[in-house]
């Protein structure tokens, strides 16, 4: 998946706040192309709420294994910044299309509740900066999206999250951070 993921400006240096908001666009199209292509390959969402609800674990992954990249890169301090503004960031987009579905309401609480639950259970697994989250860390989150899936085919929606979805998730939003880093402030 292509994704835009540089600066216009070389020459500057970028917050984490900053890395944070670019990279918070980045993951909602990488979640939405996911869920996308699971649906082009047959698997079933009916509503437009069972849309968000798997977008939402995407991006609570994302958020999880952009703090394990962050831990590799940046100092305890800039990595707090980055992970904290990447959350709130990426419950903002959660709320505001939850909002524009449901109508409104406190979606944003709901989703950082939902936030923390999954960066608590994900840093059970293991993660390695090459290879990515370990297979129990994909299991985790493959069981997550099945369950948010319709009925049809939930055998194979696990199987598809572990070997192809979420792989493909991570290398994308590694190569993206890479490239936002690369030219910013890590510390």
């Amino acid at each position: 998946m292509r994704v835009k993921s540089r600066w216009n400006r070389k020459d500057r240096s970028h917050a984490p706040e900053d890395v944070a908001s670019a990279l918070s666009a980045v993951a909602w199209k990488i979640a939405g192309a996911s869920v996308l292509e699971m649906e082009n390959l047959g698997f079933q969402t009916d509503t437009q709420l069972q849309r968000l609800t798997v977008i939402a674990e995407f991006m609570a992954f994302l958020v999880h294994v952009a703090d394990r990249l962050a831990a590799t890169r940046m100092d305890d301090e800039a990595r707090a910044r980055f992970i904290n503004a990447f959350g709130k960031q990426v419950a903002a987009l959660m709320a505001d299309n939850l909002a524009d579905v449901l109508g409104p309401g406190d979606y944003r609480s709901s989703f950082i509740e939902t936030l923390n639950e999954r960066m608590a259970q994900y840093s059970e697994f293991g993660f390695s900066a090459e290879d990515g989250p370990d297979i129990g860390f994909l299991r985790e989150f493959g069981q997550r999206v099945t369950a948010t899936m319709g009925p049809r085919d939930r055998r194979w929606i696990l199987e598809q999250v572990m070997e192809v979805a979420a792989p493909e998730a991570v290398d994308t939003l590694r190569k993206a951070m890479g490239n936002l880093l690369g030219a910013s402030r890590a510390s």
